[in-house]
């Protein structure tokens, strides 16, 4: 056995390789020690990026979170506007039922009732105009999207395929129909 100290064997060559590269132990302590200082570096920055990750996540979350019920509340209160609007045509009618009770003759209670009513049928035509219902005017071509003709009849004033006659006046909202205007059209 040799009588060589630590220190004789921390400078003695670990390694000797082909082209000549000697490593000693106190070499390959020092990198030992630059890759775990690497490492926990590397553990540290993991560590970090995990907890950004995490708030991250959870900030997304709450965003999720706020935007669902924001959504849901725009939702349930979509039609707030419209009501709104409806508001003044109530009072229309209102205010055509009192003004009719003091009139005693009875021609003139028809005509305020009259006046009342056509003011307040403009009032609400011009709500829900506003809204984007309108009505599907009575002198519009045939079209089976947003009529329906519930009867044909041999017409000498009207080309064939044209409305006669409108029973009931069809609505729409924007381009959509609501309501079929319900029509009798020339044979």
């Amino acid at each position: 056995m040799s009588n060589k100290s630590d220190k004789e064997l921390q400078k003695e060559p670990l390694l000797n390789d082909e082209e000549g590269i000697d490593i000693s132990i106190d070499e390959a302590e020092a990198e030992a020690e630059a890759v775990e200082n690497e490492f926990d570096l590397l553990q540290a920055e993991l560590t970090a990026l995990k907890d950004k990750y995490a708030r991250v996540h959870a900030d997304f979350d709450n965003i999720k979170k706020r935007l669902e019920r924001e959504k849901y509340t725009a939702v349930e209160y979509s039609n707030e506007k419209f009501a709104k609007d409806m508001i003044p045509v109530m009072d229309a009618l209102q205010m055509a039922l009192t003004s009719t009770a003091t009139v005693t003759d009875p021609q003139e209670h028809l005509d305020k009732l009259n006046e009342g009513i056509e003011l307040t049928l403009k009032q609400f035509t011009t709500s829900l105009e506003k809204h984007g219902v309108t009505m599907v005017a009575h002198d519009e071509p045939y079209d089976p999207n947003i009529h329906n003709a519930v009867q044909t009849v041999d017409s000498e004033d009207v080309e064939s395929g044209q409305i006669v006659q409108t029973f009931q006046t069809g609505y729409k909202y924007k381009n959509r129909p609501l309501r079929e205007a319900m029509v009798i059209v020339a044979n």
